[in-house]
């Protein structure tokens, strides 16, 4: 069967996976959206850690019935690497047969860049009390603590508290807007583009 299977990091154990792989989803709704225009199967899978999730991009690979399997990991650190299997490859060591290397993808540095990105959204589910983060032109520059302290210092006052990745993650993903986060993260827009082209090539 023709379709998409996309492996990300993250969701820890039992129902907060869930929950991370069903906002994951609502984000990524396009292209879900597009697989069923296109009647092909659409998988999303949270593993948890990064090397599992590596683990399970290489088993997914060995099923024909997925015509397109991706990898989607935080890069921990700025990307200075050409393409994103290279990243990898020189951090994690990890290794890439030359047929789907091109489906690696990150999230720079870390997933919660992506959640700031919408500003708009992070207010509205925050409340009034959400402290509006004055972001930088070079998002993906940012380090993974800095987003961390900003995302706490940021939601401390308000009603549902700080950000928490495990209660909060999941309900984020489904309300920032993915147009916002591709004009900020160049590798969102390059996640986006790939798998938005392979419809049209089919």
């Amino acid at each position: 069967m023709t379709g998409i299977a996309i492996i990300i990091e993250g969701g820890g154990e039992g129902q907060s996976r869930k929950r991370l792989r069903l906002g994951m989803t609502e984000f990524l709704g396009e292209i879900r959206d597009n697989c069923r225009k296109k009647d092909w199967y659409f998988n999303l899978a949270a593993y948890g850690s990064r090397n599992d999730a590596y683990k399970g991009f290489v088993h997914f690979n060995n099923f024909e019935k997925f015509h397109i399997v991706v990898l989607l990991v935080d890069s921990e650190e700025e990307v200075e690497a050409e393409h994103p299997h290279q990243h990898l490859t020189q951090r994690d060591g990890w290794q890439f047969l030359e047929n789907n290397k091109n489906n690696v993808h990150l999230m720079v540095q870390t997933m919660e860049t992506w959640i700031v990105s919408d500003q708009n959204a992070m207010k509205k589910y925050y409340g009034n009390r959400y402290k509006t983060i004055n972001l930088p032109v070079e998002l993906e520059e940012t380090s993974k603590p800095d987003i961390s302290n900003w995302l706490d210092n940021a939601t401390s006052k308000t009603q549902k508290g700080r950000y928490h990745k495990i209660k909060h993650a999941s309900e984020l993903l489904k309300k920032i807007n993915p147009d916002e986060v591709r004009k900020r993260c160049k590798h969102c827009d390059s996640l986006f583009t790939s798998l938005l082209s392979r419809f049209e090539e089919a």
